[in-house]
């Protein structure tokens, strides 16, 4: 389980990166490298990181289904993700 921390500050960094993505767009078109500059790091995209949902977990995560393996191992065990069960052969 990640800090609460760390995934508060994941949280802020995507609503920055919602706030910042059209007037970024719009600087790159226009060529304006300077201005593009001056807005803040934490509203570029690539600055973003994979994390588990429920867990924060930045390792192992599925982007299917938007979580962890550990986290979803849990979930098809108990069964509550429909239609996913545990492989046997």
């Amino acid at each position: 389980m990640a800090k609460t921390s760390v995934k508060a500050r994941q949280r802020k960094r995507e609503e920055m990166v919602d706030h910042y993505a059209a007037k970024r767009e719009a600087l790159k078109k226009a060529g304006d490298w300077k201005a593009l500059d001056e807005l803040p790091r934490n509203g570029s995209k690539v600055r973003l990181k994979n994390r588990c949902q429920l867990s924060g977990r930045p390792k192992g995560y599925v982007r299917f289904f938007g979580i962890s393996r550990v986290a979803l191992r849990d979930m098809a065990l108990n069964g509550k993700i429909p239609g996913l069960k545990k492989a046997s052969w």
